[in-house]
């Protein structure tokens, strides 16, 4: 899927971008939107030297993104792999991000993205195959029998089955996946991390569940959706995360603000702790994931309704999307 079949040879100089983002959390100053995507984009086509790339990912580890900075690595992000084309019907495509599956709940992702898919809603998945001591959404799906995608094509065919489509990073933007392979040589995180969870891979509007894990990016994602994001480009649903998927808790459901056309919207309110708690699978193993899931779809246990309702609203709000 990426645009690039061969990489540029030229060097990106960018000592001038770390002296300024390396000065620490007090000192340092952001990067404009322009510069950040400039250096962004150089970073993904290969450009940038190895001791200059652990610099920059490790300063912005440290300093964090600013709202301009996020804007422009995500231009640089959208820029460097071909988009997938909108499909066709009533719904707009919902984008489910899935970076961190589950250590002490069960993943119920996969649940969300096939109950959407029933409902006729097109639904992507993408993220990781796999996560050292997590079970990812990639590992049940594949339980399910559901084959990833490896072509727009593919997407398109289980969007027409009523599947939801699993594209792997890999496959869909490769110069990210490779960003965010560095993980395992730095030992942390980087914003790629941010920006995947956020991408919007398709060429019309479409609806992106997002999520966050600490309260910081509650902040910075807000704004960015309202003043930075292209209207055109869809909405987004913004929660704090289970575990870090973008899955309504089973137990009780999370915040979710609503943006549309730079507009923030209470969507859900934050449920008070239940009395009594959803059933939820045993284990969290995939297998065991999937059956429940399977049990679940043909109505043998009950879906929590947190999920239910994170189910209703993103199909009232896709098919908005087309009118």
């Amino acid at each position: 899927m990426d645009n690039n079949t061969t990489r540029p040879t030229e060097s990106f100089p960018a000592a001038r971008f770390i002296k300024e983002i390396g000065r620490g959390v007090k000192g340092a100053r952001s990067m404009t939107r322009e510069d950040a995507a400039a250096l962004y984009g150089a970073m993904l086509e290969g450009r940038v030297s190895d001791l200059e790339l652990g610099a920059i990912l490790m300063a912005m580890r440290i300093k964090g993104e600013s709202v301009e900075e996020l804007a422009g690595f995500m231009d640089a992000a959208e820029a460097a792999f071909a988009p997938l084309p909108s499909p066709p019907g009533e719904f707009a495509p919902v984008l489910i991000p899935s970076y961190n599956g589950a250590r002490k709940l069960a993943n119920l992702t996969p649940l969300l993205a096939l109950l959407l898919a029933r409902e006729g809603v097109p639904t992507l998945v993408h993220g990781v195959r796999n996560d050292p001591g997590r079970v990812t959404t990639a590992e049940i799906l594949a339980e399910l029998g559901l084959a990833e995608a490896a072509t727009s094509a593919a997407v398109h065919d289980a969007f027409a089955a009523r599947r939801p489509a699993f594209m792997p990073i890999e496959t869909l933007a490769p110069s990210l996946a490779h960003m965010l392979s560095l993980r395992r040589i730095l030992g942390v995180r980087s914003s790629t991390h941010t920006i995947v969870k956020i991408l919007q891979p398709f060429e019309g509007a479409a609806l992106r569940l997002v999520s966050y894990t600490h309260p910081e990016y509650l902040q910075a994602l807000g704004e960015y959706f309202t003043s930075a994001a292209p209207h055109a480009r869809g909405d987004a649903f913004l929660m704090r995360g289970t575990e870090g998927e973008t899955v309504a808790n089973p137990h009780r459901a999370q915040q979710i603000d609503w943006f549309h056309g730079g507009q923030r919207t209470l969507l859900v309110e934050r449920d008070m702790p239940a009395d009594t708690l959803a059933e939820v699978p045993e284990a969290r193993d995939a297998a065991a994931t999937a059956a429940w899931i399977a049990r679940a779809l043909r109505g043998e246990v009950p879906v929590p309704p947190s999920i239910s309702a994170q189910v209703a609203a993103c199909a009232r709000t896709a098919r908005a999307l087309r009118t």
